[in-house]
């Protein structure tokens, strides 16, 4: 099995409603008949023994319980849904789908229920399993805990800003998840390639978007066979059937197009696991809706420019200057593949904010301080880039507020878009 399909199956598992419940199915039926194994030897004190029409009664209230607070949990996931498409962005939905709580509820609902109907057959033959019928009861608890648990972050943890403090911290830890060593100087080498034909072209037997290389692997793989491996689309492309995945340069034996292939995960849709941009894109999705005519909320859209100005803070103290020139552990280059520039991460994360709220003057100065802030802020080689970008909202401003006091005004800086403290008396910012 090659570790595209080990990716897709992982990424299929991490996404799944159904498995975890399914276990919980099969963990709360086996756990009733290890009750029923347990019954006769563990004996129970007085008060916590039960009659037969007791103990049907409370584990049929406990399955009818189980079933409908699972249509509960079903419910609340068609609102997430809802919200989604509306106010939040569907890209947004693939991570949701992973939240453990809520597959651990489903879990513990659908085990509890497994357990209380496996011992209703228990009842029926004349002996009622006193245990099984307490522990139930503390099942139920359980699962009322985690309802309440799980209540509390469908109410917090949807919210516009949560979704842009959450996207931000998964697009830092992408930047900070270890790589083989890169080396820019092989820059000239590099270039040399795309001029020479490859000995091995890797074609997509399949359209799709590049959802994660394995490059360690690959990396690994072209030093022994001594390669030079030319990915010709990064991460979150879509590559249509036929595509060119990889070029190689190097001698090649049969079986090794497809080996390469397997290294290279492809999917109906962008995944975050390799893919910073990916948070970015949908912090500006959530900004940009809410600076539609229908919604028309430029608060809301401020403060997406908060976390969007802390996610491209870290990008920007990278150098990303020859990230995708990997070498092996002589030096030699092995793997070149595209990346993303600081240019291109500040264009994702500003143009389309700027275009839909450039007749807000809340949101010009708000993403006037993210540029000033980030002009501070990112390494020196990435800061002419942030200074054109200010140089573009300052033109978009002036033709979008003729009049001269509106003008000023939108071309104030603001950390809150309207209403932010005063800059402190005396102090002068210092940019270059």
């Amino acid at each position: 099995m090659s570790w595209a399909i080990r990716f897709q199956l992982r990424q299929h598992v991490r996404q799944s409603l159904w498995l975890v419940p399914l276990l919980g199915t099969v963990v709360g039926a086996a756990a009733a008949q290890l009750d029923l194994w347990l019954e006769g030897r563990v004996s129970m004190p007085p008060g916590w023994t039960y009659p037969a029409s007791t103990a049907t009664g409370l584990l049929s209230a406990v399955a009818g319980a189980m079933i409908g607070l699972l249509g509960l949990v079903v419910t609340i996931g068609v609102l997430v849904v809802q919200m989604a498409t509306g106010t939040l962005s569907p890209r947004f939905m693939r991570l949701w789908y992973r939240d453990r709580l809520q597959k651990l509820v489903l879990g513990s609902f659908t085990a509890t229920f497994a357990f209380s109907f496996s011992l209703l057959r228990q009842v029926g033959t004349g002996s009622v399993p006193d245990l099984g019928v307490t522990l139930a009861g503390v099942a139920v608890t359980a699962d009322l805990i985690l309802l309440l648990l799980y209540l509390d972050r469908f109410v917090h943890a949807l919210r516009p800003v949560a979704v842009a403090a959450a996207m931000a911290r998964a697009g830092l830890a992408v930047l900070e998840e270890p790589m083989p060593p890169s080396a820019p100087s092989h820059q000239a080498e590099r270039m040399a390639l795309d001029d020479a034909p490859p000995d091995l072209r890797v074609r997509a037997s399949a359209s799709g978007a590049v959802q994660a290389v394995q490059v360690q692997q690959l990396v690994r793989l072209a030093a022994e066979r001594g390669w030079v491996c030319v990915l010709r689309h990064a991460v979150g492309d879509f590559v249509i059937n036929g595509g060119v995945l990889v070029d190689v340069y190097g001698p090649t034996r049969p079986g090794d197009a497809r080996r390469l292939a397997g290294l290279v995960a492809l999917g109906h849709e962008r995944t975050i696991d390799q893919d910073p941009a990916f948070a970015v894109r949908i912090i500006v999705d959530i900004a940009i809706r809410a600076l539609s005519p229908a919604v028309n909320d430029p608060t809301t859209a401020t403060q997406m420019i908060n976390h969007l100005g802390g996610l491209l803070a870290g990008i920007g103290s990278h150098d990303l200057d020859g990230r995708g020139l990997l070498v092996d552990g002589a030096g030699r280059l092995r793997v070149v593949f595209p990346t993303r520039t600081w240019e291109s991460y500040l264009d994702l994360a500003v143009s389309e904010i700027r275009d839909y709220g450039q007749s807000s003057a809340q949101v010009c100065r708000r993403l006037r301080a993210m540029l000033d802030d980030l002009e501070d802020g990112v390494l020196p080689v990435n800061r002419a880039a942030v200074r054109r970008q200010r140089a573009v909202l300052d033109t978009s401003v002036a033709h979008t507020f003729p009049d001269g006091r509106d003008r000023a005004f939108a071309l104030g800086v603001d950390r809150q878009g309207i209403g932010g403290a005063a800059t402190v008396p005396g102090r002068q910012h210092v940019r270059g």
